[in-house]
């Protein structure tokens, strides 16, 4: 394949991720960090120490925090930025955008944006046009993947060409990825399914067994599902690597920054606290607020999701919803 030049927007564990795993793969790779500072000291210590510890950077990979720089002579730019920001950056690269014929876009971010409710794919599109762009998700812990540890993920997209052309440069011996044109099942499976990893977390953070998070992942899964067909999507992307296998991950992995804050939510903790110590965003904060609206948008029963709202955002006791939730009138599976 062809030695393309690659930009990555975002300097956080995944970001930081793709850009080893691309340059392992020969390419020419530019990471782009928001922040001027923390810029400098990737470029001296080569580490992302607060991401992505005890991994090395390669040399090879150019470190900027220059947004003309990002963009300038690239045939392949991944956005890799939180969720709440993304259209921030964007806003501020158009002006640089002047190759979006010839480049190639894929998006890598997980969630809904607060307030339009939209995809991350339809952000893009508002900002930058039609632009030729795909997405990429799945059961994706960066610190096993820049271990080099067996791995899948999903590229999805509506131009099979394109989808088939992103798999190439991606696909090694040990990350293995899957094509799929169903864009909105696999961004809506890797952006809900962080609500369901904080629902597990609290179970583990309040002391509850294997038994409680099954039935979190089959009933999470389940309403996610609902709420994904209701907007489009296909049902059986949630039974697939996007869906259940990114599902399964989040929810059971000690990676998961959004299992981690439902265990110390099941602790005892605040969320200002939880967030007031954390180096990493959690996706599934804003993303629960998204979807609960969304649920009331399209009439979809969503208990769980309506629970961790309720605890995230009106402060409702962890065992109350609990209650509530195992309470709920009797029904057919």
């Amino acid at each position: 394949m062809r030695k393309i030049n690659i930009s990555i927007l975002g300097d956080g564990g995944w970001g930081t991720t793709l850009a080893i795993l691309l340059q392992r793969k020969g390419f020419n790779v530019t990471l782009w960090g928001a922040f001027a500072d923390y810029v400098v000291l990737l470029n001296k210590k080569r580490i992302n120490t607060k991401f992505l510890p005890g991994i090395k950077i390669p040399r090879q990979i150019e470190i900027t925090h220059d947004l003309k720089s990002a963009f300038r002579d690239k045939q392949l730019i991944i956005f890799a930025i939180p969720s709440q920001y993304l259209r921030g950056i964007l806003k501020k690269s158009e002006k640089f955008n002047s190759c979006a014929d010839e480049t190639v876009y894929l998006s890598v971010v997980k969630g809904i944006e607060i307030g339009t409710l939209k995809r991350m794919s339809e952000v893009i599109y508002e900002e930058l046009g039609r632009i030729k762009l795909a997405v990429l998700s799945g059961p994706t812990i960066a610190h096993e993947i820049a271990k080099n540890i067996p791995s899948a993920a999903v590229i999805a997209g509506h131009d099979k060409n394109l989808r088939k052309y992103l798999q190439g440069i991606f696909m090694t011996e040990r990350f293995r990825i899957y094509t799929n044109d169903d864009v909105i099942g696999v961004e809506l499976g890797g952006s809900f399914k962080n609500i369901i990893a904080i629902a597990c977390g609290i179970s583990d953070g309040l002391g509850f067994g294997t038994n409680t998070k099954a039935a979190l992942l089959a009933r999470g899964l389940a309403e996610i599902s609902r709420l994904g067909l209701a907007m489009g999507a296909k049902a059986c992307t949630f039974s697939g690597i996007s869906g259940l296998g990114d599902l399964v991950t989040t929810c059971i992995s000690p990676y998961s920054r959004n299992r981690f804050v439902g265990e110390q939510i099941g602790k005892g903790r605040t969320l200002k606290q939880i967030q007031g110590r954390m180096q990493m965003v959690a996706e599934g904060i804003p993303t629960t607020k998204s979807t609960y609206v969304l649920s009331l948008k399209y009439k979809v029963d969503m208990p769980i999701t309506r629970e961790i709202f309720a605890v995230l955002y009106k402060n409702k006791s962890p065992f109350k919803a609990v209650r509530d939730l195992m309470a709920r009138e009797k029904k057919e599976e």
